[in-house]
């Protein structure tokens, strides 16, 4: 059991956006200095981590939230809609630099599919952040592999594998249900295809 809690913890939804741009600085020619991918780099931290962090800090410490895992869907509802308005404004900052359209797109990308999944929670359907932002992840470097005519199938490839740990992490935890998993993976990967086509 403390294995799958370690999984889920390094691989935890806040953590991952900050690990996709490094991989995209490693993996993508780019004419940013290295003080300029250094300050992005800053900033997606501090908008994907600190923030959602500090968020939960403040709604467990006004006792909206019983604990940092929000179990339940009413109280994920609000930390969701916080962050999806967060990716959206941060999506919208990069999109219009032209070395970070990419990250703009990402972002955007981020922000569609917690908007999809927080649709979900209407319908008492709790999909998974965590393998959405893996489902993202794989998109996101397929849709980039099409655009820049570069394969990053090994980057693919472990990210569905990790995808698949989580996964099995997230189930024997109890978290989700096997429904629940794919469909969070697959609205990751479907946001990433359709807004490729109006981005």
């Amino acid at each position: 059991m403390r294995f799958y809690k370690l999984i889920s913890t390094l691989l935890h939804p806040i953590v991952i956006p900050t690990i996709v741009v490094i991989l995209y600085f490693l993996l993508i020619k780019n004419n940013l200095s290295h003080s300029h991918k250094v300050t992005v780099l800053s900033l997606v931290f501090v908008a994907s981590y600190l923030i959602p962090l500090l968020g939960l800090i403040i709604l467990k410490k006004i006792r909206f939230i019983k604990s940092f895992q929000t179990e339940s869907i009413k109280e994920r509802k609000l930390p969701i809609a916080l962050m999806t308005i967060v990716f959206y404004f941060l999506g919208n900052s990069l999109i219009t630099i032209p070395n970070l359209r990419d990250l703009g797109f990402l972002f955007y990308t981020t922000s569609l599919g917690l908007f999809l999944i927080y649709i979900l929670y209407n319908f008492k359907i709790k999909a998974s952040v965590h393998l959405l932002s893996f489902g993202i992840c794989v998109g996101f470097f397929m849709v980039l592999s099409r655009y820049y005519a570069q394969s990053f199938t090994i980057t693919i490839i472990v990210t569905i594998l990790l995808s698949g740990l989580l996964a099995s992490a997230r189930l024997n935890l109890k978290k989700h249900t096997t429904r629940e998993i794919y469909i969070g993976f697959f609205i990751g990967v479907f946001s990433s295809f359709s807004l490729n086509y109006f981005l």
